[in-house]
């Protein structure tokens, strides 16, 4: 079996590898060096990747420190151990980013050759058969959400996904908002009735919202804990309340629309395809989410197929690594079996 590398007298592995892949979010990094027969040499996870936060150069920093650990693991040198690094990065939200982030990964001299895409990509190609030609399109919602599209001739459909700039509605952190905005003007009177009036201000064992305002505004508790009002809004949408309900129906409708928009500009929107869901909010399998989803896609696009990506996104950059090396059938087959 070639895996592209040797042993030393020791037993350990050594020569060179056919892919260092990296997933990176913001908050982690998971990276894994494969051999040329889809073998995964070694694996290790890492900190988030922020380069607005801290800057290029310090957020490969971070991603250092986690290609370093996989690197020792699979018993390669620190340098040109690998053909191609498949990297699929957070924050790279336009090609040009893309394009700034590869010259950049690339001038670590971890490999050959760099290819750098949205980490969205890594959620699109995770999600198909192993070995399968990357056509589809995903939609991703975590902390924020996005969509891409991809053809096997290399065609893609993708948005900027940088905010209410650029359009977008939904992830986490917008639903957050929404819940508090809601639950805010209820209480003053300005807004419609509605049980997140008590369901969100008591998640922080607070009675009124405006305590909850109060304590956001002086930091007594800290902003960045809004997030963990998503999965409020989705237990008081379940129990019924009117409003919470609009706002995860609305977030069905923009998954519908994202994908429906990326499905045509591909030529797809009439052909069966997969449809693939990933990100922690998509993959919390929300019942009456994943229903309005499947609904509305049925009248848009009814051939399309919607599943949830569970395969961690690290196999997907593994998966794009292979496709760009060229690896065989039995390699892409191995890889998959690795992350089953």
């Amino acid at each position: 079996m070639d895996t592209g590398v040797g042993t030393d007298m020791a037993g350990r592995a050594v020569g060179h590898a056919s892919v260092l892949a990296v997933d990176a979010g913001n908050s982690k990094t998971d990276v894994a060096v494969i051999g040329a027969d889809g073998t995964v040499l070694g694996a290790a996870r890492g900190g988030g990747f922020q380069p607005p936060v801290v800057g290029i150069e310090a957020a490969i920093d971070t991603l250092a420190l986690a290609v370093a650990e996989a690197v020792d693991a699979a018993g390669l040198p620190g340098r040109g151990f690998a053909d191609h690094v498949s990297a699929c990065l957070a924050n790279a939200d336009l090609p040009v980013e893309e394009k700034e982030l590869a010259e950049a990964v690339q001038a670590r001299g971890w490999g050959r050759t760099t290819d750098v895409r949205n980490d969205t990509f890594a959620i699109l190609r995770a999600g198909l058969p192993s070995g399968a030609q990357p056509r589809g399109v995903a939609v991703v919602c975590g902390a924020g959400i996005n969509c891409v599209g991809m053809l096997p001739d290399g065609r893609t459909a993708r948005f900027p996904a940088i905010g209410r700039m650029s359009g977008d509605w939904g992830g986490g952190s917008g639903l957050a908002e929404e819940a508090l905005w809601f639950a805010a003007r209820a209480e003053d009177g300005r807004g419609e009735p509605t049980e997140l009036v008590r369901t969100v201000p008591g998640h922080f064992g607070l009675g009124t919202m405006y305590e909850l305002i109060e304590a956001l505004h002086l930091g007594r508790i800290p902003y960045a804990r809004r997030h963990e009002l998503t999965p409020v809004l989705f237990a008081t949408s379940a129990a019924g309340d009117v409003v919470a309900r609009s706002v995860v129906d609305r977030l069905a409708e923009e998954v519908v629309a994202l994908s429906t928009v990326a499905l045509g500009k591909l030529g797809l929107l009439a052909e069966e395809v997969p449809v693939l869901l990933g990100g922690s909010v998509l993959a919390a399998r929300h019942p009456q989410l994943d229903e309005r989803i499947a609904e509305l896609l049925a009248a848009k696009a009814p051939k399309a197929v919607v599943s949830v990506v569970t395969a961690p996104p690290v196999l997907g950059a593994a998966q794009l690594g292979l496709d760009h090396v060229g690896a065989s059938a039995e390699a892409h087959a191995r890889l998959g079996a690795h992350y089953a």
